[in-house]
């Protein structure tokens, strides 16, 4: 995960004004602390200061480190991958100045293998890596949950757990050990029906209450037309951004989840694993969009 640290480093030169520069400081603190633990070298508690970057109420939540696959194709802000790594911040600025502001944004695909979860984590740890406050990351896919896996991070309690009252939502959320102003919901382990949980008023509940406590919410949501679950997720947020694979999402799907994304609540396209003879310039360019 070292590819991680040294992008947050390299990061700071992204914020924009002095003002924030306290709280660059502090991730900068904390982020070498971090990489000691990581490489085995011992080093103190991390500061309270560490939290600048985020609300009072997330200050108590455990931090985890991220352990990433070598190969995996997340968080490629390491300089290795640069081609894929402005896409995901190209899509984070047009979503920053979309006229409609959406803070709350569900990722979406046509089906299945589409490379939804990819996208939603790669955009969360982009809006993160920005330093201007809480990130969070949720795993709204029930019935295929997979960011807690591509993360590396342990079995823990998760959104399930909180909608089913049996955890409060600090004991269900995670902490990035590595990017500190990224926040992770992992799915859980629903005893319930994922639609009985989602059709609830503690789900729209919790909406508003994340809303409060962070700058953006990825959400990673089933496929538009798998499930009710599509449904109840996109009803509490600001919009759908739809990821479509070239070599993989079949057209009439792809057509389909356009028609049933109501058009005020379609953020945008996300065209994933883009064959290199659609991209211009730069042979080396990564297929990652």
């Amino acid at each position: 995960m070292s590819k991680v640290f040294d992008a947050l480093a390299r990061e700071q030169a992204a914020v924009p004004n002095a003002a924030q520069s306290g709280a660059l400081s502090a991730l900068l603190e904390e982020l070498a602390s971090a990489k000691a633990k990581l490489s085995g070298a011992p080093s103190e508690k991390l500061s309270a200061a560490s939290n600048a970057g985020a609300p009072s109420a997330l200050s108590a939540i455990r931090t985890a480190p991220l352990r990433i696959a070598q190969r995996a194709p997340l968080l490629p802000f390491d300089g290795e991958h640069a081609q894929g790594a402005e896409q995901y911040r190209i899509a984070r600025t047009r979503i920053a100045q979309h006229p409609n502001h959406p803070s709350m944004i569900v990722v979406s695909s046509a089906g299945r293998g589409d490379g939804k979860s990819v996208t939603a984590i790669n955009l969360a740890g982009s809006f993160s890596l920005k330093a201007e406050g809480a990130i969070l990351l949720v795993d709204a896919d029930f019935r295929h949950s997979s960011i807690r896996k591509q993360l590396g991070l342990g079995a823990a309690s998760g959104l399930a757990e909180v909608l089913e009252g049996k955890c409060a939502l600090e004991e269900g959320l995670t902490r990035a050990e590595q990017l500190p102003n990224l926040y992770i919901l992992p799915a859980g382990d629903p005893a319930a029906n994922p639609g009985e949980l989602l059709d609830s008023e503690r789900w729209r509940e919790l909406a508003r209450r994340l809303r409060q406590l962070f700058g953006y919410i990825v959400v990673d949501s089933p496929p538009v037309a798998a499930v009710a679950d599509y449904e109840l997720i996109q009803s509490v947020s600001d919009g759908t951004l739809l990821v479509l694979r070239p070599d993989h999402t079949r057209r009439s799907l792809a057509a389909e989840a356009l028609k049933a994304i109501p058009q005020k609540k379609l953020i945008g396209v996300v065209m994933n694993s883009v064959p290199k003879r659609f991209w211009f310039g730069d042979e080396e360019r990564t297929s990652a969009s």
